[in-house]
């Protein structure tokens, strides 16, 4: 029997395998290849895109020592300026004696062809009294405006990031206190509420 022709089939059917094999690696290797080429893209991607979410997150909890500097100036000055009013009511201003100096300049102009002493007191002394007493009452009053705006302002105005500083509100508060005293004094004043002018006497008979 002769077995030849057998043995070249199966020659010929392990070569085409083994050429079929052979191409099918390289075709293997490259998907392989470009499965681990994407899957390095999409790690640095990642990565990438962690970092930056990881740089905004810090931004955004890092306080800026600016920005932290610049919330509340503008109310505290305010109620800085409203506590400051209200010492000044209280104490007196230089606009208050220049007031008070006018009238009495005034009264003695009146007064420079004779007048009775009532007349006199009222006047050279009344007058410029109560001249004080409106111009500190002033002060007192807005004193007690810029106060009152500085406390109020939050509960009008956009909504904040952050609370208004403690500090803010406490001499807000301190103005809104010395406001509202400044007016009882002033209006006490100009009323004779706490002194009442003096009256002349009734000369004595002889």
């Amino acid at each position: 029997m002769n077995t030849t022709p057998s043995k070249t089939t199966n020659t010929d059917e392990t070569a085409a395998a083994e050429d079929a094999a052979a191409k099918d690696v390289p075709v293997t290797s490259l998907e392989a290849v470009d499965s681990a080429t994407a899957s390095d893209d999409l790690g640095e991607q990642a990565a990438r895109d962690d970092a930056a979410d990881d740089g905004i997150a810090d931004e955004d909890l890092e306080s800026d020592p600016f920005e932290a500097a610049r919330h509340g100036v503008g109310a505290g000055a305010a109620a800085v300026v409203s506590a400051a009013l209200g010492v000044v009511a209280l104490t007196g201003a230089w606009t208050g004696r220049v007031a008070a100096e006018r009238e009495t300049l005034i009264g003695q102009i009146k007064l420079s062809g004779g007048g009775s002493a009532a007349q006199q007191i009222s006047e050279i002394y009344g007058d410029a009294w109560h001249a004080t007493a409106l111009v500190n009452g002033v002060f007192a009053l807005l004193a007690l405006l810029v106060g009152v705006v500085v406390l109020v302002r939050p509960a009008f105005g956009a909504p904040a990031g952050r609370p208004q500083p403690a500090w803010v509100r406490a001499v807000a508060l301190a103005g809104v206190a010395l406001g509202v005293l400044g007016v009882l004094i002033s209006a006490g004043m100009y009323l004779d509420l706490f002194v009442s002018l003096p009256s002349a006497g009734t000369p004595a008979g002889g």
